[in-house]
């Protein structure tokens, strides 16, 4: 049945623009660079490189596709650097008319867009729906910005004066995660294209539908031919971009240690870098606090996406006081979860990525028994009962009798796994919560505001929350301290990291020169 949905929802869509125009019985083409305004096929295909995309959901062949090569590399940053004289030069506001005109036509079709987005991610539709407003939100922001990129004019002595000036950088690379696909396409270049410079994007290869489907969008807007390509592929691809020697800056989003690579594939081009990447973020919760609330936050800060976020809020630390009661209800709510089929719209809880990463979540669950954790609830792989559905499916899992140096309280386990630590002081707390490399996100819940910005001003996280997690506004900067990235997403300060500042003094009397 589920198949026979997904087969008819894609007859329905086939004939709308964008990537579902070239549907034909579920399946997609092999050509999905998108370079110079089109899909292009291989320049040198190699049978070596293929990469076969499965959907999480069923476990079945979803896209093949060839993984780009320098060839590919090279085509679409030259074909960026050649858009470049032209986008560069347009007014903020010949800019913005393009990009309004773009996230408009993806609200027109956001259902297709969140179809798509479920079927490369096995996420749940209801969450796809706003990723693709996510992404919208961020074109209308920044086109919104656009016409207001300006620099400063300093006056001197004797009636002279400075000025500075924003430019673009150039060309610049994003690379995506597949836990946001659409979102990373669109928080990526929408401030790169603000900004007038041109952009080449790699998304995951798990995930490589979604970006296409937004460079058709921009060209049906108006955006001129290579200010925004794709091209797919996996690490190697990655590498390439960031080694080009005419790409300005990367944005990376995913794990620390290819972060560290990107910075060093980077650096010997001196390049700019933008890196969101891994985080182990707390949560506290007080005796104060309203528990059916720090129980939603808790929930949302671990089981959006079946707990694949990067600032999801692992450690749960709750007073305990209040521990029985906090347990109890979070326990209760969660076991409500429906997992299953991610199309259908009550469904809470869709598939894992892919096997592998199902393996590892469940390496993590074994080990935490081992080291003493309790499960008191989920943590077990489910079989759907709709026989399709053969992807990998992990019940959202409460762990307790928790301790700090445990590994699973320690890495990310990039999964649907919370621990929940007690602890009884607000001293004691902030030290524990601090001890981690990471530093991307963190929260408090409770009823004493005073209390709340005291505990904030100690966090050492870049994103922090006071009665509620994981909720993200495009007007609001995200970004991490330490190992969990550098510069920011989103909000005005995200201009700095598309532009240049040109300082230009002018002096109107005579030169006062020594010799």
């Amino acid at each position: 049945m589920w198949l026979q949905q997904v087969v008819l929802r894609g007859v329905q869509v086939a004939g709308r623009r964008g990537v579902c125009s070239t549907v034909s019985n579920g399946k997609l083409p092999l050509h999905f660079n998108y370079i110079n305004g089109e899909r292009v096929s291989p320049l040198n295909p190699d049978p070596n490189q293929v990469m076969k995309v499965l959907e999480p959901a069923t476990g079945e062949l979803l896209i093949e596709l060839q993984a780009s090569g320098p060839d590919e590399v090279n085509r679409a940053v030259q074909c960026a650097k050649e858009a470049y004289s032209e986008w560069s030069q347009l007014t903020g506001l010949q800019r913005a008319r393009i990009m309004q005109r773009a996230a408009q036509i993806i609200k027109d079709r956001q259902e297709e867009f969140a179809y798509w987005e479920t079927r490369d991610t096995g996420k749940p539709i209801y969450e796809a729906r706003m990723d693709i407003w996510t992404a919208i939100d961020a074109i209308e922001y920044f086109s919104g910005l656009a016409p207001s990129i300006a620099g400063q004019h300093v006056p001197l002595a004797n009636g002279s004066f400075a000025y500075t000036k924003r430019e673009p950088l150039g060309v610049c690379a994003g690379i995506g995660a597949w836990n946001y696909p659409i979102q990373m396409a669109g928080w990526k270049s929408a401030p790169a294209l603000a900004c007038g410079n041109t952009f080449v994007f790699k998304p995951s290869q798990f995930t490589p539908i979604t970006a296409v489907m937004l460079g058709e969008v921009y060209t049906e807007a108006g955006l001129p031919h290579g200010c925004y390509n794709v091209v797919q592929g996996a690490g190697d691809t990655g590498t390439l971009l960031c080694e080009h020697p005419d790409i300005a800056k990367v944005s990376f989003t995913g794990s620390v240690p290819t972060g560290s690579k990107v910075m060093a594939a980077a650096a010997g081009g001196i390049k700019t870098v933008t890196l969101e990447l891994g985080g182990k973020s707390p949560l506290i919760v007080f005796a104060d606090a309203n528990l059916d609330n720090a129980v939603g936050g808790a929930m949302l800060g671990n089981f959006l996406s079946q707990g694949e976020v990067c600032s999801n809020a692992t450690r749960v630390f709750v007073e305990n006081s209040v521990m029985d009661q906090f347990l109890q209800r979070l326990v209760e709510r969660t076991g409500r979860m429906k997992i299953g089929d991610p199309m259908d719209d009550d469904t809470r809880v869709g598939a894992m990525i892919h096997q592998d990463q199902a393996d590892k979540v469940m390496t993590y669950l074994d080990g935490a028994k081992k080291e003493g954790a309790v499960v008191a609830c989920g943590g077990e792989l489910v079989t759907p009962d709709d026989p399709r559905l053969k992807g990998s499916y992990i019940s959202p899992c409460v762990l307790t009798n928790c301790h700090d140096d445990m590994t699973v309280v320690q890495e990310e386990v990039f999964g649907p796994v919370v621990s929940i630590l007690g602890f009884d002081t607000e001293e004691e707390v902030i030290q524990r919560a601090n001890n981690t490399e990471y530093g991307l996100a963190g929260g408090v819940f409770t009823n004493d505001l005073t209390r709340a910005h005291r505990v904030i001003a100690q966090m050492q996280a870049g994103t922090c929350y006071i009665n509620n997690f994981n909720i993200i506004d495009v007007a609001v900067p995200f970004g991490g301290f330490k190992k969990s990235g550098l510069g920011r997403e989103n909000g005005l300060v995200t201009l700095e990291y598309y532009t240049q500042v040109k300082t230009v003094y002018v002096e109107m009397g005579d030169v006062d020169a020594p010799f």
